[in-house]
């Protein structure tokens, strides 16, 4: 088992969109293709508000639910534009290729993927993948690096953290 590079434990909704927050400001250049973050955890661990946080520290300014119906929202956020995507309803990987991901997997796009586990096998390997879970002390969210592209994005999330910028 990997040991995680960054672990936190959320107290509140608004700790867990600092983390989301933090890993936004962290994104390195992405010019060969996206960046992926896996977001797995069971429901209410936090996958939609670090996802809000994200999404919020990018420029966002609407409301962020879990795409569980559409499966795929996008937005476009400067230079970057994230994929919030919830597989928590498909019941094949197969059924990934009418979503057209393919279509995304672009320089300087990033997909925060719900629920990864049901794209297990077509789905390509995170960068990040967080671990969340429900815990006495509040939501723990773990993240480690997938990847050298994954590396990079959680060192310079954590010296954001060093610096003051905060993660959680």
């Amino acid at each position: 088992m990997r040991e995680p590079l960054i672990a936190r434990v959320a107290h509140s909704a608004e700790e867990m969109e600092r983390i989301g927050a933090a890993l936004a400001a962290a994104v390195p250049p992405l010019p060969h293709g996206p960046g992926i973050l896996y977001l797995e955890g069971e429901l209410g661990a936090g996958k939609t508000t670090l996802a809000r946080g994200f999404l919020a520290a990018r420029g966002h300014t609407g409301a962020v639910r879990s795409p569980t119906f559409t499966l795929l929202e996008t937005y476009a956020l400067g230079r970057l534009t994230v994929l919030h995507i919830d597989l928590y309803r498909l019941r094949a990987p197969q059924e990934l290729e009418a979503l057209g991901l393919k279509d995304f997997a672009l320089p300087e796009h990033v997909w925060l993927v719900e629920w990864p586990e049901r794209g297990a096998g077509v789905l390509p390997e995170p960068d990040v993948h967080i671990a969340l879970r429900v815990a006495t002390e509040g939501h723990v969210a773990e993240a480690d690096a997938r990847s050298l592209l994954g590396r990079a994005w959680l060192a310079a999330a954590a010296d954001r953290e060093t610096a003051g910028a905060g993660i959680g």
